[in-house]
């Protein structure tokens, strides 16, 4: 690989971690249960791209390898992040004692 591309491709991730913690950490806490379900949909994206990498022929043996990793860690972070949504829209819907008081 040259070392242009790698140093290229390490200040392009360096930027998108810094600035995608900044982003994360001004939502106001209203915000996170649409913001999670967003990036559950990013994760989607990412898992679609991480099956064709870990899939495709004519990529050496490390690849096929990180392909399996991102491939699993994807899988389980939009799991956990769709379990993580559901749980907290329960926590603003009604109630089963408020429900059956307002039908008396």
């Amino acid at each position: 690989m040259n070392p242009a591309v790698l140093i290229a491709s390490v200040y392009v991730f360096a930027l998108a971690a810094f600035l995608g913690y900044q982003v994360i950490s001004r939502v106001p806490p209203l915000l996170h249960t649409p913001l999670m379900s967003a990036t559950n949909a990013i994760s989607g994206i990412s898992l679609i791209g991480s099956l064709v990498l870990a899939g495709a022929k004519g990529y050496p043996l490390f690849a096929h390898i990180l392909g399996f990793v991102a491939v699993t860690t994807a899988t389980i972070n939009v799991v956990g992040g769709f379990g993580i949504t559901d749980r907290m829209l329960k926590m603003f819907g009604k109630r089963k004692s408020e429900t059956k008081a307002a039908a008396q």
